[in-house]
């Protein structure tokens, strides 16, 4: 007579891989995609012009081959220009007709003060802007535009980003420092909020396309 096996008992088998999945999952590190924050413009209504149709000296064109050549407004030139170019053209301390135009944050206010329902928040905004800087405290309308063919590499895609966003970040440093003396990370939120308001993050990207090489 043949002797009979025990059998196993494997009711908490499931339990026991549920834990270990549970392990798994909370040791794991994973690689976050990263990526960059961009408010875009909503697109215009049908028939509406833009500013960048009205001006075109507004518009600080940025573009990037696909043998990673870089070129602004239609001219060969070296990333490490970028910087420097970007924060004249959004400046424009003696107001060249080649660089921005700029706009006075008092006809900013009126234009709002004007409507049937002005935003009460942007009315407080640029009085206390004025208020601040004085009369002469303006907004470039200037805006920097990116187009990167399809053949352009992340790298040089993120190295041209990472200037552009510098410039900026500069020009909002140096504006931080020059009116209250510290940067502009350390201002309280109203301090930034103004700083924003002057000199905002124009930047425009086009959707990648076959590019001439220039």
């Amino acid at each position: 007579m043949a002797r009979k096996i025990p059998e196993i008992n494997a009711g908490s088998m499931a339990d026991i891989a549920f834990l270990l999945l549970i392990f798994f999952l909370v040791t794991t590190t994973m690689d976050v995609d990263t990526g960059l924050m961009r408010r875009l413009p909503p697109p215009p209504k049908k028939n509406e012009k833009t500013e960048v149709d009205i001006n075109k000296r507004n518009v600080f064109m940025v573009l990037i081959n696909k043998d990673n050549v870089l070129a602004i407004n239609g001219n060969p030139a070296e990333v490490g220009e970028l910087r420097p170019r970007i924060k004249e053209f959004i400046l424009n301390a003696n107001d060249d007709p080649n660089l921005s135009e700029k706009e006075l944050i008092a006809d900013k206010l009126k234009i709002e003060l004007s409507k049937k329902e002005p935003d009460q928040e942007k009315v407080n905004l640029y009085k206390e802007i004025i208020k601040e800087f004085g009369d002469g405290a303006y907004v470039s309308k200037g805006i920097v535009s990116l187009q990167n063919d399809r053949g352009t590499t992340y790298g040089k895609y993120i190295e041209v980003q990472n200037e552009i966003v510098g410039a900026f970040n500069d020009l909002r440093d140096n504006m931080a420092k020059k009116k209250w003396g510290k940067p502009y990370d350390k201002l309280d939120e109203n301090q930034q909020k103004m700083i924003k308001t002057m000199i905002p993050m124009s930047i425009s990207e086009a959707e990648p396309r076959s590019l001439a090489k220039k």
